[in-house]
């Protein structure tokens, strides 16, 4: 083979060659040569194609053994099938049975369930009249309240307009005395 060269100018002006790596020179070169020795020496001195074959052997072996076994599942299989349908072709009858007793069952259900509404209905009902009978007492007691403190606003603008300093005076002296 030709020697392939890659000249490079290496600081200080050397010319530096690289190798080819199947040249005996080169470092690739000899880890090619030492790993064709140990794969020759695998083969003819480890006997590794006797070890190869037996162990090619018990794979087939374990192959026919594990197929073996699926025969033998397979022979159960098709027995427990047998006998699902059977206890299919049997339960037959009774889902029918089942079909009915669930609709006697959701019709038992459903009168309840209307008997609950009319019951929440009325609960409700009875719920709302006494909110709007509270609601009612809270108004009037609102206006009554309105009512007072709009009849005392009258009284004090009446009575700070009819009375007068002397009139005070006269009411004072008069009860004063009848403390007295």
């Amino acid at each position: 083979m030709a020697e392939m060269k890659a000249t490079t100018l290496a600081p200080g002006g050397i010319d530096h060659v690289e190798p080819s790596p199947y040249s005996p020179s080169s470092p690739e070169f000899w880890v090619y040569v030492g790993l064709s020795i140990f794969i020759l020496l695998a083969i003819f001195v480890g006997k590794a194609p006797v070890k190869i074959a037996e162990a090619l052997d018990a794979r087939i072996a374990e192959t026919r053994r594990t197929l073996d076994e699926a025969r033998a599942i397979r022979g159960e299989a098709e027995a427990l099938l047998a006998n699902a349908k059977v206890q299919f072709e049997a339960s037959a009858g009774d889902a029918a049975a089942i079909v009915t007793h669930a609709e006697a069952e959701a019709k038992t259900l459903l009168s309840e369930a209307k008997r609950h509404a009319v019951e929440l209905t009325a609960r409700r009902a009875k719920m709302a009249a006494q909110k709007i009978e509270a609601a009612e007492r809270q108004a009037l007691a609102d206006v009554r309240v309105g009512a007072a403190n709009a009849a005392t606003a009258v009284a004090a603008r009446v009575i700070a307009s009819t009375h007068t300093a002397t009139t005070d005076k006269i009411l004072v002296d008069s009860a004063i005395a009848r403390m007295n």
